[in-house]
């Protein structure tokens, strides 16, 4: 039995939240009751889909591929647009029993102004906006933004102009300095940093001798790309003031932990529940047990304690 006086709440910023568990963006459904008790026990809030100006009807052809270890994808931000995301799914959405987290695609300048000047008018409904400067699926925009220190802190600024609640940054591990990244996202306004997007991996078939992506290169996530995750949670946690939220590959109590101890002020979890859709469950009922077995009474007494013999990475 769990100990009552421990407490799965945890704060990211100024962002309340009553478990550090949060779904990933993309992975979820835009239905209510998926956003509802007991579907979502455990789960602290929810990212929506990647949010853009005008519809998108994602990238063609093949769009998933499963590996031994993880899952590739090759999505391409589908979406309904901003206005049926505003008219018909977030009154929807944000009646339920977990906060909402808008994951905007950073665009065009124009056109990603414009989506965040639209949602401001909703921020009643939302704990933060997600802006994604890393997606790997799409020709404009998208990691671009996230490549390198100058266009991060140009997105970012862009986004803190038009949108004055909670600002969370999603950075791509494709950049060749992430620290210099984060650091750039963190002066320019960003409120916490997602840790990180997917890696860019492909797929060929044997059958067909031919790639499986029309875009030959796809989003790995899952199990395979934690340990690459968890160096980089630790790495920008040791590099910013504002906290940072761990994702990629999560799949286990034991990997939140570890993210936490490396400085994780919260994880995202996406690819896990695609396969066990009760893992938050499970997950934050192994959390308590541990926190319990611990003497901790918060998940936030974890957070970056696996540093404390370390110090900072200089």
């Amino acid at each position: 039995m769990v100990d009552p006086l421990v407490s799965p709440a945890v704060s990211v910023g100024k962002v309340a939240l009553r478990s550090p568990l949060i779904i990933a963006s993309g992975t979820w459904p835009h239905e209510q009751d998926y956003w509802k008790d007991p579907r979502c026990s455990f789960v602290g809030a929810a990212c929506t889909k990647a949010l853009t100006l005008h519809p998108r009807e994602g990238n063609p052809g093949t769009r998933l591929w499963e590996t031994p270890c993880g899952l590739l994808n090759s999505i391409g931000l589908q979406n309904p647009g901003i206005d049926v995301f505003l008219g018909e799914d977030l009154p929807k959405i944000s009646s339920g029993d977990i906060g909402v987290i808008a994951n905007v695609a950073m665009e065009a300048a124009e056109e990603t102004a414009e989506v965040l000047q639209r949602l401001s008018l909703y921020d009643h409904l939302l704990l933060a906006v997600e802006l994604n400067i890393s997606c790997p699926n799409v020709d404009a925009g998208g990691m671009a933004w996230g490549a390198d220190p100058v266009m991060a802190a140009k997105a970012v600024e862009l986004a803190r102009h038009h949108w004055e609640g909670p600002l969370w940054v999603k950075l791509t591990p494709q950049c060749v300095n992430i620290r210099d990244v984060a650091t750039a996202a963190e002066a320019a306004g960003a409120d916490a940093l997602v840790v990180a997007n997917t890696w860019l991996g492909m797929a060929i078939d044997p059958l067909s001798e031919r790639p499986v992506f029309s875009r030959r290169f796809a989003g790995l996530s899952g199990p395979a790309i934690f340990p690459l995750a968890l160096r980089l949670v630790w790495e920008v946690s040791s590099a910013v003031q504002i906290p940072v939220i761990g994702c990629g590959g999560i799949s286990r109590t034991e990997d939140v932990l570890s993210m936490m101890l490396a400085g994780a002020s919260a994880v995202a979890i996406g690819t896990a529940h695609f396969t066990e859709l009760s893992c938050f469950r499970s997950i934050g009922r192994e959390l308590l047990e541990h926190l319990a077995a611990k003497g901790y009474s918060s998940p936030m007494d974890l957070i970056g304690k696996g540093k404390e013999e370390h110090g900072r990475i200089p």
